[in-house]
């Protein structure tokens, strides 16, 4: 991979099932007037196979679980 990319994005603007593939709208902040929050713009999709959803989901799992215990993150558990 030497021609690697890299892309920016605030975050998901959405994630759907289409097609039989999932597909994630990534967005970024886009500024607005003086005083108005940033609106999300769309700039790119990904599209991939359930099975490959599945993979990055648990990649992504994993990664969160080792930032928690890094203390980077914190669960957020409800307390009721």
């Amino acid at each position: 991979m030497a021609d690697k990319k890299e892309i920016f994005a605030d975050g998901m603007g959405q994630i759907h099932f289409a097609g039989n593939m999932v597909r994630f709208d990534f967005v970024t902040l886009q500024p607005e007037e003086d005083g108005k929050a940033p609106t999300p713009q769309s700039n790119f999709r990904v599209i991939m196979p359930p099975q490959g959803f599945l993979n990055a989901f648990n990649s992504m799992q994993q990664l969160i679980d080792k930032l928690v215990e890094a203390g980077v993150l914190q669960k957020n558990e409800n307390k009721k």
